[in-house]
């Protein structure tokens, strides 16, 4: 299935910003299943330095800018064209049991385990909570194979946690999304990955897109689309899996991956350092359509 994907933030401040750095996670990374087309970028006003085709720490395409001219609005234009082909088909059977993994991460017996290492413990949005561990509990019961546990867990999540745009922001502290059960898809994730690293085993963070469509009877809203996040957990001698628990699926065809780190902050869509500016007011807006 291919798909065009386009991703318009604009900045407006209150007063003029003298000079600022940036930092973006905009294009999607190349990976067994997804193949990337045309990519382009634009940035208004132009940056006095733009370094392209970069990679970060855990891989990801990652651009870097800087403005010089004094600017009260910015806007960052980026799109791209990406065919997703059939994800691999999880054992049915034979999975190990979650606890035996956790023995084995805890050990480190094995050196194949060492990419997941660095999604096992925690990170800036993703802390060590003894709520985490004991809602986790329920799911993973001794001997239960790996794969069961996560997708009940993910089950669990979209079941006990409400969808509210309104009740959180990307500074709200996991404990409280445990303690209101709401949130968006960035939160449901962290709140998986903090279950999963609680029971010992590794969980990432991936960012990117899923395709939506519209209500029946009712015509695609340009620029409705949102970004989207979900998880993703090493299973030992198969490689990562993709948990979707916004939607209580495992990640398919319709889900783009752009960037995955081991919380939302590693893989931010845009970041940076401001000097001046004032208040500023922040739009999104993004399309994921289907591409002939």
């Amino acid at each position: 299935m291919k798909f065009r994907v386009r991703h318009l933030t604009t900045y407006t401040y209150s007063e003029s910003v003298l000079l600022s750095h940036h930092a973006a996670h905009l294009h999607p990374r190349e990976q067994p299943g997804q193949a990337i087309g045309e990519v382009s970028l634009a940035i208004r006003p132009e940056p006095a330095v733009l370094h392209d085709g970069r990679f970060d720490y855990f891989g990801n395409p990652i651009t870097f800018f800087t403005l010089q001219d004094p600017h009260t609005t910015l806007e960052i234009d980026a799109g791209f064209t990406v065919e997703n082909g059939p994800l691999p088909v999880l054992p049915q059977s034979g999975v190990a049991a979650w606890d035996a993994l956790r023995v084995d991460f805890a050990n480190y017996r094995r050196t194949s385990l060492e990419q997941a290492m660095d999604f096992v413990f925690a990170s800036p949005q993703v802390p060590v909570l003894a709520e985490a561990g004991a809602y986790a509990a329920a799911s993973f019961t001794p001997g239960r194979p790996l794969t069961e546990a996560v997708f009940d867990l993910a089950g669990r999540i979209h079941a006990d946690f409400t969808f509210d745009a309104a009740a959180t922001d990307v500074g709200t502290p996991l404990a409280a999304v445990f303690e209101k059960r709401r949130g968006v898809c960035q939160d449901f994730a962290h709140v998986g990955i903090a279950c999963l690293r609680a029971m010992g085993l590794a969980a990432r963070y991936v960012s990117g897109y899923i395709r939506t469509i519209a209500p029946p009877g009712k015509e695609k809203l340009v620029g409705a689309d949102a970004s989207h996040a979900w998880l993703s957990v090493f299973l030992p001698g198969w490689g990562w899996f993709d948990v979707d628990p916004t939607n209580n699926m495992a990640a398919g065809a319709d889900h783009i991956v752009v960037a995955w780190g081991r919380d939302y902050d590693d893989v931010s869509p845009l970041r940076g350092v401001v000097l001046g500016g004032g208040v500023h007011e922040v739009e999104v807006a993004v399309d994921v359509i289907e591409a002939p």
